[in-house]
């Protein structure tokens, strides 16, 4: 029987579970680097003396590395490999983090910091596809959404932690716990995370049937004499030639536009809710609480989307997250004056913002057959750390111009709207009889091959 068959068709084996945890641990450091320097913000523009616009470039200039990582970069693991290029990147992640808490000027700073975004992008797409390639299709949209856990909770403990870490040692210490931190993963992640199946059938690389069989023993299933048939066969489409598909085309479309929106209200709320808070309250500890929350509420979001995506369409989920966000982000807005109430719906935003990105990064694979796969969701991850660069740029920029927090808090809202309408119209391009999602069409040509 195909390996990847047993994968999808059985219960979750003890491998299956070890790749999510580590996958979700290596999502926790892509939210706390996502959120570390908003955490940080407040020492960091006393220690440097910076400007309104040197802070929306300090609150950015990660996401771009990970914006730019995750276009270029990312699709270097549809030829090396999802393993190795993990294992590659995280070395390199490690050495930029751990620069960035050494860097003496604001310039070296910067350079450090997209340094290190670059890599931690590059392999965002990669953590995903993963985890969904060893999820099982019974618990694929339940596992995905446990997953998506690792980024509000990251971000959740980076904003307590931060607290600490810097009354302790500065601004530099959470960057430097931060680096410690990725390379204790990965170590871990080299001894016991597997290659994808996938991968190894369908690009066949050096050493594929030893590998496909290794696996296959940790799963109790019996080694082969060689792989099976290639569900894309020798002539794999690529990007370009997936272009001219309509459907394929327009689903893209679809969903790099609603996850843009979606994220250009996530760093919004994450980057400046602290600073922002702050200034309304004068105190900074204040404001880094705020933060944590609406990680916090990231956290209650993405196991929300996973218990709903048990019973529901996991896109029609998405889309019902995005509008109760609109709701979250306006309520948010009319009691920003208010400290106390606004931290209680500081939990709530978080649910949406937060969560959102949990839900997104569970829909994403499944559009796209495995050849093209980590390319696909890593543009489109790219295209949304692109608009994470310009939301925080485009939030400092309309503060100088006189808009207040609250009218901004409305803004972004008004996108998870728009993000919702256009989740619903990638759900409907699924309706009939030939609309299935890729994981579905390769899950079903395996069935076949098993039993011919």
């Amino acid at each position: 029987m195909d390996l990847r068959q047993t994968i999808r068709a059985g219960a979750m084996a003890p491998l299956q579970r070890r790749v999510v945890i580590i996958c979700i641990l290596l999502t926790v450091i892509d939210g706390y680097e996502i959120l570390v320097t908003s955490f940080t913000l407040s020492t960091l523009t006393e220690h440097f003396d910076l400007t309104r616009g040197e802070q929306g470039l300090v609150a950015s200039i990660g996401t771009l590395g990970m914006g730019i990582g995750a276009a270029v970069l990312s699709p270097l693991s549809d030829r090396l490999g999802r393993r190795r290029f993990i294992l590659i990147s995280l070395v390199l992640i490690v050495v930029g983090m751990a620069a960035t808490g050494l860097a003496t000027s604001f310039p070296a700073f910067l350079a450090c910091r997209f340094a290190a975004g670059l890599f931690l992008g590059a392999i965002v797409s990669s953590v995903n596809v993963l985890v969904a390639e060893y999820s099982s299709d019974a618990r694929r949209g339940t596992v995905m959404g446990i997953y998506g856990v690792g980024l509000p909770l990251g971000a959740a403990l980076g904003g307590f932690g931060s607290i600490w870490l810097i009354d302790a040692y500065g601004w530099r210490g959470p960057f430097e716990a931060s680096a410690l931190f990725t390379a204790l993963l990965a170590v871990w992640a080299w001894r016991a995370l597997p290659e994808s199946v996938d991968y190894l059938v369908e690009r066949r690389p050096r050493g594929a049937l030893a590998q496909y069989n290794a696996i296959s023993r940790k799963l109790d299933v019996a080694p082969v004499d060689e792989l099976p048939t290639a569900t894309a066969g020798t002539d794999a489409r690529s990007l370009s030639a997936m272009a001219s598909d309509g459907l394929l085309w327009r689903r893209t479309i679809l969903l790099w536009f609603a996850y843009g929106l979606l994220i250009a209200s996530f760093y919004f709320a994450n980057s400046f809710t602290a600073k922002l808070v702050a200034e309304s309250t004068g105190n900074d500890d204040i404001g880094i609480t705020t933060q944590a929350l609406i990680a916090g509420g990231g956290v209650i979001g993405a196991l929300v989307f996973a218990g709903l995506s048990r019973r529901h369409n996991p896109r029609v989920v998405t889309a019902a997250l995005m509008f109760y966000g609109t709701v979250a982000f306006l309520l948010f807005a009319f009691f920003f004056g208010s400290s106390g109430i606004a931290l209680g719906l500081a939990v709530l935003v978080g649910l949406a913002a937060n969560g959102g990105v949990a839900a997104y990064y569970a829909i994403s694979p499944s559009i796209y057959p495995t050849a093209i796969r980590s390319t696909a969701v890593g543009l489109m991850m790219g295209v949304g750390r692109v608009v994470a660069f310009l939301a925080p740029n485009l939030a400092a920029f309309l503060l100088g111009r006189g808009l207040d927090a609250p009218d901004l808090y409305k803004l972004f809202g008004i996108a998870l709207a728009v993000s919702g309408v256009l989740v619903l119209a990638l759900h409907r391009t699924y309706r009939g009889p030939n609309a299935l999602d890729a994981m579905e069409t390769e899950a079903a040509a395996s069935r076949t091959r098993a039993l011919a």
